[in-house]
């Protein structure tokens, strides 16, 4: 990596901090290649091919001796696993740690490209729902690809900016922020970085997360928690932070356990509502980018938001399935019996029904981007299989199994012909390790390669 000299003002703060001794550590060690890491999705079988060691506190993280060409690697676009830097894993260690109600509803407000949204989707199982926002548009098409390659279908993707939440005050069990920042914790997996550095970008962070912050506060139920990260080292994004929403809202102090080897820094942030605690990490003393963590619970006596019922769903474009629909639906897509299902331009989207009066709910307030699973068509009484529904962990009874090797798997990804010999007729749901791809239909004459031409690797070797 190319030594890029940091900005004078970082320096003088840093060394103010850390000591000239320690400082010199800090250095050496952001001048040195990033460690690869990757975290496991539960609920797909990875035959791990990688050479690594765990993170400590991540039960599914992966530290990667060598970095490989994730781009050629088919499991990685089955959504076996995401490739996440290992700082951020910690929120696996603080969700176990707090005993999360596995059946709340959590938020995400600041979530692409999702690396903590898969987390807490893995968290929450077929158990509990998560609402994953991106206000920015490219960036909301980027974690919506990350939510459907993962597949579990407990995410609803939206697109919001923190003011549009203000009608769901009290409506979360969990709310993470990961606060849009000055960045200083990526000087070593970006160099860039560290030329976009200023104290006047500092400031300017800081009056952002300060904004969102006062909304996000607020949209905690009694009891729940609120989680504030940065990748970022500084005070002012993060101690302050911390202080303002002990300042602004009920909160109570959460502290989480560390064991000494892990070598994260604990702060104590002492305010006038008591002392909250914050955990640092720096890249000289784990194996992970800059990073930092807040934990607050919700005082018990706040508000809770319960979703209000309505006659009829009514929305602009999402349709509710009708009645009479529902069970031919459910059997011809292989759905468990507890399933609500809405449809967008006849495509059917599965949605689990414990939440059926949530999802409802929020759609009044919320820009829906992508939600549950989709699932495909049905045209005369036949089922044309969505992409979405092959990645997802929904079952697909009913169709013929296309096992390919690496090199056919990613001539598929390619959106390249296959030639398969004496293949039956119909839809496949083509396979690689047992991980589904996508789906072909051989027409008899040729095979047509369903995977969806903005998602197609174009990486040769």
């Amino acid at each position: 990596m190319p030594n890029i000299n940091l900005p004078e003002g970082f320096v003088q703060r840093m060394q103010s901090e850390l000591g000239d001794q320690e400082f010199l550590k800090f250095q050496k060690a952001i001048d040195q290649d990033s460690k690869s890491a990757i975290r496991l999705n539960p609920f797909k079988k990875l035959e791990m091919q990688f050479s690594g060691s765990r993170v400590d506190w991540s039960s599914l993280g992966w530290f990667l001796d060598e970095r490989p060409s994730f781009t050629l690697d088919p499991a990685f676009h089955a959504g076996a696993y995401y490739v996440q830097e290992a700082s951020s894993m910690f929120l696996d260690h603080i969700l176990n740690t707090l005993e999360a109600d596995k059946e709340g509803v959590f938020l995400d407000l600041s979530a692409a490209p999702g690396g903590k949204s898969t987390l807490m989707s893995s968290y929450l199982g077929d158990s509990g729902l998560l609402i994953a926002n991106e206000v920015i548009k490219s960036r909301a098409t980027t974690l919506k690809e990350n939510i459907i390659k993962w597949g579990i279908g407990n995410t609803i993707v939206t697109q919001n900016d923190p003011d549009h939440f203000e009608p769901l005050e009290g409506f979360f069990d969990v709310v993470l922020v990961d606060a849009p920042c000055s960045g200083e914790g990526m000087f070593r997996k970006d160099p860039q970085a560290r030329n976009e550095w200023s104290q006047d970008h500092v400031n300017i962070c800081a009056a952002r997360q300060e904004r969102i912050m006062d909304k996000a506060g607020a949209l905690v139920k009694a009891g729940g928690y609120l989680i504030y990260s940065t990748c970022t080292f500084n005070n002012q994004e993060n101690e302050e932070m911390v202080r303002f929403i002990a300042s602004e809202f009920s909160y109570q102090p959460v502290k989480i356990p560390l064991k000494k080897e892990w070598q994260i820094v604990e702060s104590v942030i002492s305010t006038e509502e008591g002392e909250f605690f914050g955990y640092r990490f720096y890249p000289h003393l784990v194996d992970g980018e800059g990073f930092f963590v807040s934990v607050m619970k919700r005082a018990e006596d706040a508000f809770i938001h319960e979703p209000k019922r309505t006659k009829d769903f009514k929305h602009p474009y999402i349709k509710s399935c009708p009645k009479q629909d529902l069970e031919s639906v459910i059997e011809k897509f292989s759905l468990p019996q507890n399933t609500a299902l809405y449809s967008i331009n006849n495509s059917y989207f599965y949605v689990n029904a414990d939440f059926k009066l949530h999802f409802e709910y929020i759609t009044r307030f919320l820009n829906i981007r992508y939600f549950g699973v989709e699932l495909g068509q049905v045209n005369n009484g036949q089922v044309i299989p969505s992409h979405e529904w092959a990645l997802s962990v929904l079952p697909k009874s009913g169709f013929a199994l296309l096992e390919l090797d690496r090199e056919a798997a990613l001539y598929f990804l390619r959106k390249e012909d296959l030639h398969v010999p004496d293949l039956a007729e119909g839809w496949h749901l083509v396979t690689y390790q047992d991980l589904p791809l996508g789906w072909i239909k051989n027409l008899g004459n040729r095979l047509n390669n369903y995977y969806p031409k903005e998602w197609r690797i174009r990486m040769k070797k």
